[in-house]
């Protein structure tokens, strides 16, 4: 009878197990989820589905495509190469251009954490404001202490279950935003194809549009892809399990993001409600959430606003580390130098004023500026027989990569022309 218990308990330990197995397989996609699916991409998403509808749908499509393409073959570089793709960039091409790109990535970073950290603060300010009497708390305050916070779990190592948490309150908010758009659809008196309504000229579109691509094949997302195979230990017979893992990271970044468009197109576009300040993105989950949709997006927000700015805290010492081909030891001078630096930079908008929604949409539109450069680099290293010895890409991925290299050309026109309406 025992010995059936322990055969038993055998059996559960190991089915738990493999459970665990399965989930850090998983790693690096729920990374690129994480970091993609956060305050940028729901601003994006919302200021999209508010203004055009799903007229802009087809840049989140192909933005997920492509970056599936990315993120397999820098993936497969990792794994054949054993080295990071910084790394590579430096052997390859050289010191001065690798530093460029890791410049042009910090540049991306700092204004993805002004823009984020900007965000947070005006919606809880708002949740504050509506929901309690206190009348003491300003932005800067509620900025200082979520940037202490982060600080203070980086300083002690003690971020991963609140990291956790943080991620727990987006998934609810992500759930809120599917169930509303299926809401949405089933109730609306409109046709589907009002839902792809015509786009009205001489606004921001192109500033949108850069910002919805940005926030999903995003430069510093895609470079950090390389660490994360490397840390996971993948290795060549593991480049199937590394497939899975980028198509489930794309689906679900494609779906949840979608729902978000779908969801801010019936409560927002079709009722004609604008845009322009981060209060006015909760009203995508009015029709679910109801009175309660205002304390939702309020935490989902927090929860992706910081669960996103805290892997930018890290993500600059590691692409040093990598140029350097040094250990990622966080415990260095410079690197908990660099963090706090980062961090503090968080304070700029709730300090100094300005519309976090556009901020954080024009960092955003930063990273079309330098993904052509990316990919073309990514090309020439997976086509050389030095390198990838017997491994390297097939035909088909080179068509496919050549495509995205097309679409990234074409993204950074988009964004210049963004930017020169946008200050114009």
């Amino acid at each position: 009878m025992n010995t059936k218990i322990k055969n038993m308990e055998a059996t559960r330990l190991s089915f738990a197990d493999k459970i665990k197995t399965k989930l850090k397989d998983f790693g690096p996609a729920f990374f690129i989820i994480g970091y993609v699916v956060g305050t940028g991409s729901v601003t994006s998403m919302v200021v999209s589905g508010a203004n055009y509808g799903l007229s802009l749908s087809w840049a989140l499509l192909l933005s997920c495509v492509f970056t599936y393409f990315l993120l397999v073959s820098i993936s497969k570089l990792t794994i054949v190469s054993g080295e990071t793709l910084m790394f590579n960039f430096k052997n390859t091409f050289g010191k001065p251009i690798t530093v460029f790109i890791i410049t042009a990535l910090a540049v991306s970073i700092v204004s993805s954490v002004i823009g984020v950290m900007g965000v947070v603060a005006e919606v809880t300010m708002e949740w504050i404001s509506v929901k309690t009497s206190i009348s003491f708390l300003n932005g800067p305050a509620i900025s200082i202490f979520f940037i202490f916070l982060l600080i203070g779990l980086f300083w002690t190592g003690k971020h991963e279950n609140f990291i956790k948490a943080m991620s727990l309150m987006v998934g609810f908010m992500a759930l809120a935003f599917l169930v509303t758009s299926f809401m949405v659809v089933k109730e609306s008196a409109n046709s589907l194809l009002d839902f792809f309504p015509e786009l009205p000229t001489g606004d921001n579109t192109g500033l949108i549009i850069a910002g919805m691509v940005g926030t999903t094949m995003a430069g510093v997302c895609l470079v950090s892809r390389s660490i994360l195979v490397q840390e996971q230990g993948w290795e060549l017979n593991d480049l199937k399990k590394e497939n899975k893992d980028a198509l489930s990271s794309m689906t679900l970044t494609f779906l949840i993001s979608l729902a978000i468009m779908v969801s801010a197109t019936g409560t927002l576009y079709f009722k004609g409600i604008p845009v322009d300040g981060a209060t006015d993105l909760m009203h995508a989950l009015g029709p679910w959430a109801g009175e309660f949709a205002l304390t939702l997006f309020t935490l989902g927000i927090i929860g992706a606003g910081l669960s996103s700015i805290f892997p930018n805290l890290l993500l600059l010492p590691w692409l040093i580390a990598d140029y350097g081909g040094t250990a990622r030891d966080m415990k260095r001078p410079l690197f908990k130098g660099i963090v706090i630096v980062i961090a503090l930079t968080g304070l700029i908008v709730p300090i100094i004023g300005g519309k976090p929604v556009w901020i954080l949409i024009a960092s955003q539109a930063l990273s079309p500026f330098i993904m052509p450069l990316i990919t073309l680099f990514l090309i020439i290293l997976l086509n050389k027989s030095e390198l990838m010895k017997t491994h390297k890409t097939s035909l088909w991925m080179n068509i496919a990569l050549a495509a995205t290299f097309i679409f990234n050309c074409y993204m950074l026109y988009v964004a210049v022309k963004g930017f020169i309406n946008f200050i114009q």
